[in-house]
């Protein structure tokens, strides 16, 4: 016998044994259980047509076919996928609300939002599913809201990292040409979710890369398009599936690495870091009584007052979310654990000033306190890291020499224009100030911002410099309770900045009672808690004149502070 003749010899005798185990696979009867399953789902007719053209194929193969499981294999992904279920919304707002409020502090604008969909849901049953994208720093709560949306709503959860996601094969799937090919992961959701209208979280959206392979981003336009969506069709499929009432939430946290066609068709709802106020709130409802409970103690043992929180937020922790402070708040607690084994006799434990430091250690973080006098050539201004505020000392030296200008502090192409900007705007109004007109000729410049190890920039700090290069060349102080933020133009202009929120809180926390904001931000002070803004004034400007006017102090003013 030759080798086909041996191969065939042997499955005929596999197919004897087989039937008398009564294991025989039966093509017809699988194809026949395929085409009852086929009656039962909602579909439409060309793709019902099409699912059928499969199942006869797959009824005419033989047993022996190496086409058999890779057909079979096919057809169970088409039949598991959900072409019927449909989950009911929960379409009570109050309590939706409820569910929200319990599970997140803050966060009103998404909350809102979600909200507002249940209200036209409640009114028009075939509204689509919005694509709603959240971008904020890290440790916001971003990705736990969409958990909290899904709750609220009665809805099916699903989670898809993107980070590193670098084929587009992943999102639209492999062709069934490709050995080992694979539905894409947003039919892979849509399979474990077992619904057509879940919550699907698209976790890091900003965080998809390209390679040769192809533009991952570019497969997401189909997806996250509410008039494109309800006919997605997946490479392994190639049947369109309906993905039209799937409620999409994605997260990231800078818009600037998302291509704009694909940011075009999303909902932008900025997720700004918490405020101290917030923190403390969310420590003392959630964080706390988390941490006792992973760490085996009974709630109420570890007692803390507000102060001393403060002190935890402020001290040990600088960030926008509230990740290390749950970090510290954990070391807090297994610090205590630790205790109570030792001596368990102790009842509970009161966290004070006096002991604080023994249990967390030194404190890591000291913020920038206002001046305690009016000082020449020094402005405190206001910037925007990744981290939330800081306020910044812009400190200007002029010093006999040729003209030339000195910046120092680490600073981008963009502050070092709104230095020389701050120059050319000063000797534009030389004369009004009593400097010496020719001031560019005959002194050196040298501005400076500390910490000198941190990188700055941004055009924020354009009025700051024009009032800290007014001050030193007419030696007129600047009060030190004000601190400002806004952009300068050659003519003295102020134009708007962003960040306004957190350089107001930066200010706040530094002691300073008067910020100087360009009258374009006027909204941003909607944002501001109302116990911060009963204890600071709040100066709307549009021009450098109004800057140096409420900045400078003049013969025979106090300082206010």
């Amino acid at each position: 016998m030759n080798k086909v003749q041996k191969e065939y010899y042997l499955r005929e005798q596999l197919r004897a044994i087989q039937k008398e185990l009564g294991e025989e696979e039966d093509i017809n009867s699988e194809a026949d259980e395929y085409k009852a399953m086929l009656k039962k789902i909602k579909a439409p007719k060309q793709t019902k047509e099409k699912i059928e053209k499969e199942i006869t194929k797959f009824s005419k193969l033989s047993p022996m076919s190496p086409d058999v499981s890779v057909l079979r294999g096919y057809l169970d992904t088409v039949f598991s996928l959900p072409w019927n279920n449909e989950t009911r919304d929960k379409l009570d707002i109050v309590a939706a609300k409820e569910i929200l409020d319990n599970e997140h502090y803050g966060l009103e604008e998404v909350k809102e939002r979600i909200l507002e969909y249940l209200a036209v849901r409640k009114l028009s049953k075939s509204l689509k599913g919005p694509i709603i994208c959240l971008v904020g720093p890290p440790g916001v709560g971003k990705t736990s809201i969409a958990k909290s949306i899904a709750n609220s709503l009665g809805r099916k959860f699903v989670r898809i990292s993107l980070g590193g996601v670098r084929d587009e094969a992943e999102i639209r799937g492999h062709r069934r040409t490709y050995v080992g090919a694979i539905p894409g992961r947003i039919v892979n959701a849509m399979k474990e979710a077992k619904t057509k209208n879940p919550i699907m979280l698209l976790d890091e959206i900003d965080k998809m890369a390209a390679d040769y392979k192809g533009d991952p981003s570019a497969a997401m336009l189909e997806v996250l398009d509410p008039e494109q969506n309800k006919d997605f069709v997946d490479h392994y499929l190639e049947l369109p599936f309906d993905l039209s009432k799937v409620l999409f939430v994605t997260t990231a946290n800078s818009l600037s690495t998302i291509p704009r066609p694909l940011l075009d068709r999303m909902e932008i709802i900025q997720v700004s870091g918490y405020v101290d106020e917030e923190k403390l709130n969310i420590a003392k409802k959630y964080l706390l009584p988390k941490q006792m409970k992973e760490n085996a103690l009974k709630d109420g043992f570890i007692k803390i007052d507000d102060e001393i929180m403060k002190e935890i937020i402020n001290s040990y922790t600088r960030e926008a979310g509230v990740r290390s402070l749950e970090r510290t708040l954990g070391k807090l607690c297994r610090k205590v654990a630790k205790k109570y084994v030792e001596d368990s006799s102790i009842e509970e434990v009161v966290i004070t000033s006096s002991n604080l430091e023994e249990y967390l250690g030194k404190d890591k973080y000291r913020h920038q306190m206002a001046g305690s006098k009016p000082e020449v050539g020094t402005v405190t201004g206001l910037a925007w890291t990744a981290v939330g505020g800081e306020t910044l000392t812009v400190e200007v030296n002029a010093l006999k020499g040729k003209g030339q200008i000195v910046l120092t502090g680490k600073l981008g192409d963009v502050m070092k224009e709104s230095a020389r900007t701050a120059i050319s705007y000063t000797r534009s109004i030389a004369e009004r100030y009593n400097v010496d007109p020719e001031f560019y000729q005959n002194k050196d410049m040298h501005i400076h911002i500390p910490e000198g190890a941190v990188p700055k920039d941004g055009p924020s700090a354009g009025i700051t410099m024009a009032t800290a290069v007014i001050s030193a060349l007419s030696n007129i102080p600047v009060l030190n309770n004000v601190a400002m933020t806004g952009e300068i133009t050659l003519r003295g202009k102020v134009l708007a900045v962003g960040g306004v929120k957190e350089k107001l809180l930066a200010a706040h926390r530094a002691g300073i009672t008067k910020v100087l904001l360009p009258k374009d931000c006027e909204a941003d002070l909607d944002e501001i808690p109302s116990n911060i803004k009963e204890k600071m004034e709040f100066v709307l400007v549009e021009h450098m004149d109004e800057v140096l006017e409420h900045a400078l102090l003049r013969n025979g003013e106090s300082n206010e502070n």
